[in-house]
């Protein structure tokens, strides 16, 4: 269990899903696989619900689908800091990849807890571990934080529009 006063413990020592704790989404050629004692984000993240301390604290990171949409992941920047109280959808920061750059944004409002020092010195532990030491952010949620997250299966039938339009966008044709 994730423990508010460790924050590098996300309570996510799972690193290969078995198929009763995971479920999968077709992209194509590949698969995505997702714990199904998660919930998720509609901007790809996971979250991980824990009880410290302080309340209700939340460890957020990309899902498998997010990380194999953007490829190699090298790059990881925060503009803000541990403390700070944030707002649903505030920018928090940029990442980049082989694929793509984009802005990451709070799935929920509250304060930032704790940001992951590891995956900034390196990014690449979000390729190879998006559930477990590829954790992002912890951020100690407000009352409607859970409200903002979606069930495995709601994020499941969220994945099958979203991946309607990646598809759109990998060929060209977001605008047709």
């Amino acid at each position: 269990m994730n423990s508010a006063n460790d924050p590098s413990d996300t309570g996510t020592e799972m690193r290969k899903l078995s198929e009763t704790e995971s479920w999968t989404f077709d992209m194509g050629e590949h698969q995505a696989a997702f714990p199904k004692s998660f919930s998720f984000a509609k901007n790809h993240m996971w979250a991980n619900r824990a009880t410290g301390d302080g309340g209700q604290i939340w460890t957020f990171g990309l899902t498998e689908y997010a990380v194999r949409l953007l490829q190699d992941v090298y790059f990881l920047d925060w503009i803000v800091d541990p403390g700070a109280t944030l707002k649903l959808r505030q920018t928090l920061g940029s990442i980049e990849s082989k694929k793509a750059e984009s802005d990451l944004f709070s799935p929920v409002a509250g304060k930032l807890v704790a940001i992951n020092q590891e995956v900034l010195d390196e990014p690449s532990l979000i390729n190879a571990d998006p559930y477990g030491d590829g954790w992002l952010i912890q951020i100690s949620g407000s009352a409607d934080a859970e409200a903002e997250l979606l069930s495995y299966e709601a994020y499941s039938d969220h994945l099958k529009e979203a991946w309607l339009v990646a598809q759109r966008t990998i060929k060209g044709q977001a605008n047709e």
